[in-house]
């Protein structure tokens, strides 16, 4: 037989009842995982109140999750082999749904830390199997209906999660944000049951293991992320707490790459990063990672602390961007398997970008309805850009490597979005402050427009003050310092979505590194 005639799609089978149920499984168990990453985000002020945990010690209940998930994401691959898929889809979503109940019963800090990072960890594996599913039991003619599915939830999972969390929380109690896990869960099992078959477990695995690359990828990762959702908190190297992390994330790193230089069978392949076209996938979701994470953060932000709206009514606006992917949902297999996949990565690029670049003129009295044309655009970029980055980071390596692929793909996503809310956080501490400092420069006491309004608002505090004079400049003075710092806030959001677009504009030159996927290519061979 020919090479050509060898890689002729008509000689795929369609995929099996059996196929298509396990896609569903593989979807709705990252639909529980990507929704618990965000969902406890508008219920975290009623979870430190009711555990008695401070603001800065309310953050490790995201952290300790976002740690555990960056560790197991890349171990997935190799624990899949080590165990059969099956069963250790199976044990990941009993475990995970086991610690969601123990969230929801916590009454201390450390039994809540303790559950989060056990759903982080145990919901870190559901990603990138549902991603592996689709890859290895959908022929390719197939695939993009099946990433359409998996793509959609990712997407839509961290948009839905602090609409659900908030009103759960309003209406209900904060607990149902993790109670909300075990229906789904027996929906879970029952899927993975009927769609996955029983595959033998190869425990042979676990004493040929490359525990050298296990230990430095463990200590890198979980380091790295520490320091990077920690050190703005800690004031970054003024800490000795982040300096030790950093130190040993940097030795983790090292004991990692030698790994993959002398051990047999590396705990994750890097060399997958050798290939052009998945390094350039790998790169680009880095920076959309970055993005998206970013405008989670920022908007929300903007929204609270200058517009003045509940966790659940920004939501509400975050949510907005969802509405293309139900829109587009009927043609979006048809566009991932007929159009061009760099110009469909470029023109969500570019979407993406532009939709930063409508939210660089914010003012003061900017509210939810000025971002919904962002919103919209955002989505549609947000479609456009991640589901052939999707198909393209399993369409680049061999079907054998694709759970590896996977995990480093996903892994990517969620380091991008760490890096990038980390040097966001930087940037608008110290913007904030430079703006400040510049506007009270050019509010001075000569300032005949500064001395009038001080005086008008002096007076009016005065008047409702009982005639104290003294009281009512000293309120007018507090009001125009809030101000100031309010402008100063404003322009530096408006500077972030600038920054935002621009790293998106400048991410466009890696598209055409990639490599188009052959039809017929060695992932669409079983």
């Amino acid at each position: 037989m020919s090479e050509a005639a060898a890689r002729q799609p008509a000689h795929e089978p369609n995929a099996s009842l059996a196929d298509w149920i396990a896609v569903g499984a593989g979807s709705l168990g990252a639909l529980m995982a990507s929704l618990d990453i965000s969902i406890t985000n508008s219920a975290l002020p009623q979870i430190q109140g009711e555990i008695g945990a401070s603001g800065t010690e309310g953050t490790w209940i995201a952290t300790g999750y976002l740690i555990a998930e960056v560790v197991m994401i890349p171990l997935t691959a190799w624990l899949t082999r080590v165990f059969g898929l099956r069963t250790f889809l199976l044990s990941c979503a009993t475990l995970f749904t086991l610690f969601s109940i123990q969230c929801g019963l916590a009454h201390s800090l450390p039994e809540m830390i303790i559950g989060r990072i056990g759903q982080g960890f145990t919901g870190g594996a559901l990603i990138p199997t549902a991603q592996t599913i689709v890859a290895t039991r959908l022929p390719r003619r197939q695939m993009p209906i099946g990433m359409t599915m998996f793509g959609l939830i990712v997407l839509l999972g961290p948009l839905v999660g602090p609409v659900v969390g908030g009103w759960l929380t309003e209406n209900i109690s904060w607990s149902w944000c993790f109670f909300l896990n075990v229906p789904v869960y027996f929906a879970l099992a029952s899927l993975l049951l009927l769609g996955l078959p029983h595959t033998k477990s190869n425990f042979g695995l676990l004493r040929r293991a490359d525990w050298f690359g296990i230990f430095g990828m463990t200590a890198g990762l979980s380091c790295l992320t520490t320091v990077l959702e920690e050190g703005q908190r800690e004031r970054w190297f003024e800490s000795s707490l982040i300096t030790g992390l950093s130190i040993v994330s940097g030795v983790g790193f090292v004991v990692l790459l030698l790994s993959q230089m002398f051990a047999k069978e590396p705990v994750i392949k890097l060399r997958l990063l050798l290939n052009r076209s998945y390094a350039s996938v790998i790169l680009i979701v880095l920076v959309v990672g970055s993005v998206l994470y970013g405008v989670l953060y920022i908007l929300p932000q903007f929204l609270s602390n200058v517009a003045g709206y509940n966790a659940f009514q920004a939501g509400q606006i975050l949510l907005i961007s969802g509405v293309p992917a139900f829109m587009m949902m009927p043609i979006l297999p048809q566009l991932l398997g007929r159009v061009n996949m760099k110009m469909m990565i470029t023109g969500g690029l570019i979407c993406l970008a532009w939709s930063a670049f409508l939210d660089t003129h914010l003012t003061a009295e900017s509210a939810g309805g000025d971002f919904i044309a962002s919103q919209l655009l955002r989505g549609v970029g947000q479609i456009m850009a991640m589901m052939p980055l999707n198909q393209a980071s399993v369409g680049a390596v061999a079907r054998e490597d694709a759970g590896d692929a996977a995990g480093l793909y996903n892994m990517a996503r969620n380091l991008g979005g760490s890096i990038g809310l980390a040097l966001l956080g930087l940037f608008i501490d110290r913007r904030v402050e430079a703006h400040g400092d510049m506007i009270r420069e050019a509010v001075t006491g000569n300032s005949l427009l500064a001395q009038s309004r001080i005086a008008g608002s002096a007076a009016n505090f005065a008047a409702s003050g009982g005639g104290d004079l003294a009281y009512g400049r000293m309120q007018a003075l507090k009001q125009l310092a809030a101000q100031i710092d309010l402008q100063a806030l404003v322009i530096t959001y408006s500077e972030c979505f600038w920054m935002l677009g621009v790293a998106l504009l400048a991410s466009i030159s890696l598209v055409f590194l990639l490599r188009t996927p052959r039809r017929g290519g060695p992932t669409a061979m079983h």
